[in-house]
């Protein structure tokens, strides 16, 4: 294929002509089709129906350790689910508290209280005259939601296929008091699918920020979300390599159930030290008499271990993958060559992420929506919704059925070159 930046104007405004056509054709095919969000498909989530056999009228609702779970008490989890929780996130029961249904509620709430009352005895974040994030982007739209919504002040770090640009992290979390954290996808981030190498774990581990209270924000979202047997992204485990560095407090993981259950209605948790979890559990008397500890059970009672959980996934693999692999046999085969995008085949998580040339993202998403495809915002993946390049898309697979994706990358493709050309026409 011959790159478009190679073309002559008159090269260019011939291909224009015939992508108006085919744009027409696709719009008449009226197509409703969402890859806007990482939402499971409903196959997935028929998979995961036997669950609630799992408990019935006739269980015995005693956990382990002999507390009724349709009682008050056993505040911070059930030491069944501590341990199922702790298996994901590859660190130790005693590191953990469960939550409820959602983890995205525990970063929410560990934010809230290090405004209104600070972290492990430091001031109150709402009485400083500036509080600031790092933000690796492409990033987690709803990450930044939450530090916009708290009037905290984000800045950008880049992203490589190693993580969060590290000489950058490390400079300014030294350098500067007011930055008080750093959000994380470590492991197939959200939206590029990569995984943090060693080295950035490491990194992260040692880092001397300037700010006492300062806390890594390690969503650990995809731990097990692998889409392969045979390559497996791997990610150092950070609560141990932090405690080896001298920084035990430094790190709050975040992980749940919600991709391997049911959304919404699994089980969330964070993992800590022990001082960093003293805290929360003091808050957590004044906020709660206890979360759903019958959820709890019937999620450890369904996955019985670690292997369960692992053999489950399998499962969703099998209904992941052909939909990820649609979509990039269609980028492959309509876009190599072209020079107007780039795009990662991530090994697992939920997304893949596509980066065209710059000044085209939000036109390319229009274009997208006005023949029926939906796509999540262009600049969704930057703190305040704003890509500096305007070049940055985010494509959920999950979603749709294999067919329909193909269907769909065979639209957003015929939008990139459509866009691209008008972009190369217009200089």
């Amino acid at each position: 294929m011959k790159a478009y930046r190679e073309m002559s104007k008159e090269e260019l405004s011939v291909l224009k002509s015939q992508l108006d056509r085919e744009f027409d054709e696709a719009k008449a095919k009226g197509l409703k089709l969402d890859m806007s969000r990482g939402k499971p498909s409903v196959a997935q989530l028929d998979m995961g129906m036997d669950i609630f056999d799992a408990l019935n009228s006739e269980s015995d609702m005693t956990s382990r350790e002999g507390a009724d779970v349709r009682n008050y008490g056993v505040l911070d989890g059930l030491a069944e689910a501590k341990q199922m929780m702790a298996d994901i996130m590859g660190t130790s029961a005693e590191n953990v508290i469960v939550y409820g249904n959602a983890s995205l509620n525990v970063m929410y709430d560990a934010v809230s209280s290090s405004m209104t009352h600070g972290v492990m005895g430091s001031t109150p974040w709402c009485k400083l005259d500036k509080v600031k994030f790092l933000c690796p982007a492409p990033g987690y739209d709803r990450h930044f939601a939450i530090t916009e919504f708290f009037g905290i002040e984000m800045i950008t770090v880049p992203m490589t296929p190693q993580g969060p640009d590290m000489d950058m992290v490390e400079k300014l979390v030294s350098e500067d008091e007011s930055i008080k954290g750093i959000w994380c996808v470590p492991k197939y981030s959200n939206p590029q699918g990569y995984t943090y190498s060693d080295e950035t774990v490491r990194r992260f581990a040692a880092l001397k920020p300037a700010a006492k209270d300062f806390r890594i924000y390690w969503d650990n979202a995809y731990a097990v979300h692998h889409l392969y047997e045979d390559r497996q992204d791997q990610l150092l485990e950070i609560l141990s390599e932090c405690e080896k560095a001298g920084n035990p407090d430094m790190v709050y993981e975040f992980c749940s159930t919600s991709k391997i259950s049911f959304s919404g209605a699994g089980v969330a948790a964070i993992a800590s030290s022990k001082p960093n979890l003293d805290c929360i559990r003091k808050a957590m008397t004044i906020q709660t008499i206890g979360y759903d500890k019958i959820n709890q059970l019937r999620h450890v009672r369904y996955f019985k271990d670690f292997n369960g959980i692992r053999e489950h996934m399998k499962k969703h693999a099998a209904l992941m993958r052909p939909k990820f692999e649609a979509v990039l046999s269609v980028l492959d085969r309509e876009l190599s060559g072209a020079g107007v995008g780039t795009w990662t085949k991530p090994n697992g998580g939920y997304f893949i992420s596509f980066e065209a040339m710059e000044g085209c993202a939000k036109a390319i998403v229009a274009k997208c929506r006005e023949a029926g495809v939906v796509l999540t915002s262009a600049g969704a993946t930057y703190p305040y919704g704003i890509d500096p390049r305007d070049s940055n898309i985010r494509i959920a697979p999950s979603f749709p059925t294999p067919e329909e994706m193909a269907m769909a990358t065979d639209l957003f493709v015929l939008c990139v070159k459509l866009v691209s050309v008008e972009k190369l026409l217009a200089c």
